[in-house]
C-alpha cells in the first residue's frame, strides 16, 4: 500500500509543483525511512497510526543522530505526504496535524566589530581610480545595509543626493529607502564624477552605478574579489564576505540606540522576527562589556 501512494505523492511532486530533482531525492529519502518504520509497526493505513507512533519516529530519527535541520526536514516531507493523501481523498485522518516540528536555534550573524569595518574601508588606495570605485562600494555596503544584488543592481536614478538616501529594489522587487550616511555619499559623488566616466567608456545606456574595468555591471563574485582584497590588506584575519557588511550595519544601529523598527524598514525584512536576531547580538555585546569593565563582573 505505501509504496504505491509513495509514488503517487512523488509524481505529485515532480508533475505538478515542479520541484528540482535533489529535493525529490531528499524526499523519496526521507519518506522511504518513515514508511518502513511504519511497516516494521504492522501499520499499513494512515488510520492505524497513533500520535504515539509519531513521537516514536522523532526520537528514532534523534537516536540516528540526525540533526535538528534534518530532522525539521524530514518532518516537513511527513506533513506535506500526509496533508496530500488527505486532499486526494485516499484517507480522512491526518496523524500529524497536531505535530509540533522541533524548533530550531537559530544562526546568529557574524558581524565585524566597528575597528574591524574602518580598517577595510581604509583599505583602498584613494588615489587611484580603482580604489576611489572601490572605497565608494565598501561605503555603500556598510553606509546602506545593501545586499549583494542590491548594491549591483543599483541604477544611476535610484541615488537621491538631496534627500541622502537611496531608492533600493529588494528581494521580490519590493521598493524601500533607506537613509545612506555622509561617508558614503561623499564617495559616490567622488566616483561618479572622476571614475566612472573612464569604465563606462562611453555607454551611456548603462544605469547600473557600479562598472568593473571593462565597463560592466559588477557580479557578485566581483564584489566578493574586492571584499576580500581590502580585508587581506586591512590585516582583518577573520572570515569576512559581503553579507556580514549588512549583518554590521543592523548590529552598529542597534548598539548605537536605533529603534528595532526602523532597522527593519533600512533593512527590507517584511517580519520583524528576522530583523530581531541582531538584538541577540546586542544583547551579547552588553554582557561581555559587562563582564570586561564592570568590578564584579
Amino acid at each position: 500500500m505505501w509504496r504505491a501512494t509513495l509514488e503517487k505523492f512523488l509524481n505529485h511532486l515532480a508533475l505538478e509543483r515542479s520541484l528540482a530533482d535533489n529535493t525529490l531525492l531528499s524526499y523519496e529519502k526521507d519518506l522511504q525511512r518513515y514508511l518502513q518504520f511504519l511497516t516494521g509497526r504492522s501499520i499499513q493505513a494512515v488510520e492505524d497510526i497513533a500520535p504515539g507512533d509519531i513521537q516514536d519516529y522523532s526520537e528514532l530519527l534523534t537516536g540516528l543522530g540526525l540533526s535538528p535541520n534534518s530532522i525539521a526536514r524530514n518532518f516537513s516531507a511527513i506533513r506535506s505526504f500526509h496533508k496530500f493523501l488527505l486532499l486526494e481523498g485516499i484517507t480522512q485522518q491526518n496523524p500529524t496535524e497536531l505535530l509540533e516540528t522541533p524548533r530550531l536555534a537559530r544562526k546568529l550573524p557574524e558581524v565585524l566589530s566597528v575597528d574591524e569595518v574602518f580598517a577595510i574601508l581604509d583599505a583602498p588606495e584613494i588615489d587611484t581610480p580603482e580604489g576611489t570605485r572601490d572605497r565608494a562600494i565598501l561605503e555603500v555596503l556598510y553606509g546602506a545595509g545593501l545586499r549583494v544584488s542590491e548594491l549591483i543592481n543599483l541604477k544611476l536614478e535610484q541615488i537621491q543626493f538631496e534627500e541622502e538616501m537611496l531608492r533600493v529594489l529588494g528581494k521580490g522587487n519590493k521598493e524601500r529607502f533607506v537613509p545612506v550616511g555622509g561617508q558614503a555619499l561623499h564617495w559616490l559623488k567622488m566616483y561618479l564624477g572622476a571614475v566612472r566616466p573612464m569604465l563606462s567608456k562611453g555607454l551611456l545606456s548603462r544605469s547600473q552605478v557600479f562598472l568593473n574595468r571593462f565597463g560592466k555591471p559588477f557580479s557578485r563574485m566581483g564584489v566578493w574579489n574586492i571584499v576580500q582584497k581590502y580585508v587581506l590588506l586591512a590585516g582583518v584575519s577573520r572570515r569576512v564576505y559581503p553579507h556580514i557588511f549588512r549583518h554590521s550595519f543592523a548590529t552598529h544601529l542597534l548598539e548605537n540606540g536605533a529603534d528595532l523598527r526602523a532597522v527593519q524598514e533600512m533593512l527590507g525584512h517584511s517580519d520583524i522576527s528576522t530583523t530581531q536576531v541582531y538584538t541577540h547580538l546586542t544583547r551579547q555585546y552588553l554582557k561581555e562589556e559587562y563582564k570586561s569593565y564592570h568590578p564584579r563582573g
